[in-house]
């Protein structure tokens, strides 16, 4: 489970960014600072996987809690949540290195792809101790615009082959949608869309399981040979 710090003057705000935090199963929070002194002092003590960094705050703003961060090379990632939608501060954030961007007011399925996003360059690292240029690729997400020319719209190349690497590992077992959905971090809804696709690519098997004492359901599984 990804520990998660939420740094957030607004206790209201907070508590909303806590809601969508915890929905996703493979997220917790530890803490909730509400400015960015105490936010620092937590991670220079503690361990956290991923801030979710409001920008305007009393005393040191988000941009300087960021920089501070960096500057001690404390080991977290990081999603700005800001009201401000100018290019000068996108650009200052993707060159600190941030996960994601945030323009307030977001929805919760904006959140979750947000957090879809970090689970999915997370998991791009396991397991790899030499990269290829294939691996650095797949990371850093460039050299993949003209291979997802060939998927339609609202399919993505990571999202994509974590879902599928997922189901290969399963080997051949089958699984609900839900089962999936928990197994890789994404939503119910993500995961039903891919699933939907590899379905109709071949890709997967899918069938209507009558067999759960209740109302059916598809469950999916890949083939292995």
């Amino acid at each position: 489970m990804f520990k998660v710090l939420i740094v957030e003057d607004d206790p209201m705000v907070a508590r909303i960014n806590e809601h969508y935090i915890v929905r996703n199963p493979m997220f917790s929070v530890v803490e909730k600072c509400r400015d960015g002194k105490s936010a620092l002092d937590y991670l220079e003590n503690e361990e956290a996987d991923l801030v979710v960094l409001d920008v305007y705050m009393p005393h040191m703003d988000g941009f300087e809690v960021l920089r501070q961060i960096r500057k001690r090379q404390i080991p977290v990632e990081i999603i700005m949540v800001t009201a401000a939608n100018d290019r000068e501060a996108l650009e200052e954030a993707l060159h600190l290195g941030i996960v994601d961007y945030l323009v307030k007011p977001f929805t919760f399925e904006r959140f979750q792809m947000a957090l879809e996003k970090f689970i999915v360059q997370r998991k791009a690292f396991q397991d790899v101790d030499t990269l290829s240029q294939l691996n650095i690729d797949f990371i850093l997400g460039g050299s993949r615009k003209k291979r997802e020319e060939q998927y339609p719209k609202g399919i993505q190349e990571k999202t994509l082959q974590l879902i599928t690497e997922y189901v290969k590992s399963q080997k051949g077992i089958w699984m609900t949608g839900d089962e999936i959905a928990a197994g890789t971090g994404l939503t119910g809804v993500t995961v039903r869309r891919y699933l939907n696709y590899l379905s109709e690519a071949g890709t997967v098997t899918s069938e209507m399981n009558y067999e759960t004492g209740g109302r059916p359901s598809m469950r999916y599984r890949m083939d292995i040979s």
